[in-house]
């Protein structure tokens, strides 16, 4: 059960009409704009194995992107509540999609690699935990059909742990 509601509103802008609209599958551009109020403009397109232009954001890239965030923040949350004093964190997320033969296509998995550096050492049962309740916490994870793994790695105070 919700407590509250939190709304969301932004508008994408197709910027791909290179003439002729869609009269042809080439034909056209995939470039379009997503304009959120009060923020830069984020201009997208598809992949480039989609005939997307690879100088600008992809869905597939800003949902890997919505994911790794989406954890981050819910780590550093979590790690707070437990008195764990985070001072670097980097994640280099990767996904896996896979297209089907009728031109569908879904992402079977994310896999999540955050490099945490904290202050002062920890247990690693304990660095378990606050990714898990991170994950458990993520909205974006909580709302996707497909796994959303970790790989996490630690490091004191700039030492490999």
């Amino acid at each position: 059960m919700s407590l509250d509601e939190h709304r969301y509103a932004l508008t994408v802008r197709w910027a791909g009409n290179l003439g002729e609209g869609t009269a042809s599958y080439r034909g056209y551009s995939r470039d379009h704009d997503v304009e959120i109020p009060g923020l830069p403009v984020l201009r997208g397109s598809a992949d480039p194995a989609f005939h997307g232009d690879r100088n600008r954001y992809n869905p597939e890239q800003l949902l890997l992107a919505a994911l790794s965030q989406c954890h981050m923040l819910s780590f550093l949350h979590v790690a707070v509540k437990h008195g764990v004093v985070v001072t670097a964190y980097e994640d280099r997320a990767e996904a896996l999609m896979r297209t089907n033969r009728d031109g569908s296509g879904q992402f079977e998995s994310a896999t999540l690699r955050p490099r945490v550096t904290l202050a002062a050492p920890v247990a690693e049962e304990l660095m378990a935990e606050l990714h898990a309740g991170a994950n458990r916490l993520c909205f974006i994870a909580r709302s996707v059909n497909f796994p959303v793994l970790h790989e996490p790695s630690v490091r004191v105070g700039g030492q490999a742990g």
